[in-house]
């Protein structure tokens, strides 16, 4: 009987394409922007981003389309407000059972950055010039550029 062994380096494998979005927009907005612009058709994913961390813990959307070239695209917001338990105890008529912390970074290396746009591409070749392109022509996108993947210390936020 053989022995198969199995390294991690084998699952290290970066098989998507990241590019970073700053925008105003609302992530409903700007979803239907990227629609009109590109060949996709971004709709909301029923399950959000679940990121914990000692600040507390949110939850961020994301936006998904599947083509017919098996190419996933994922629109993710980069920050959100973390939520933390109150411990309230003498309720009043307009207590809130949530208090407000700090902002959770999906990537923490990339604070400014208000989307992104992951894009599975598994075999198929993907031009990001072509797509920052057509993102830059949305009227309240600011910047648009490329994410060097194997920069980013906290890859797991990106399994999803």
């Amino acid at each position: 009987m053989q022995v198969h062994k199995l390294t991690l380096d084998e699952f290290d494998e970066i098989d998507y394409q990241l590019i970073a979005i700053h925008s105003p927009l609302e992530d409903y907005r700007l979803a239907y922007y990227l629609n009109q612009n590109l060949p996709i058709n971004l709709k909301k994913s029923p399950c959000d981003i679940l990121i914990r961390d000692k600040g507390g813990e949110t939850q961020f959307t994301r936006f998904v389309f599947e083509d017919t070239k098996d190419i996933a695209w994922s629109l993710v917001q980069n920050q959100n407000d973390a939520y933390i338990p109150s411990v309230n105890t003498n309720p009043g008529l307009f207590a809130d059972s949530y208090d407000f912390s700090s902002k959770i970074y999906l990537i923490p290396e990339f604070k400014k950055v208000d989307y992104f746009l992951k894009i599975e591409n598994g075999e198929v070749a993907v031009d990001t010039g072509k797509i920052t392109n057509s993102i830059k022509k949305i009227n309240r996108v600011s910047t648009v550029y490329a994410v060097d993947v194997e920069k980013i210390k906290s890859k797991n936020n990106l399994i999803f």
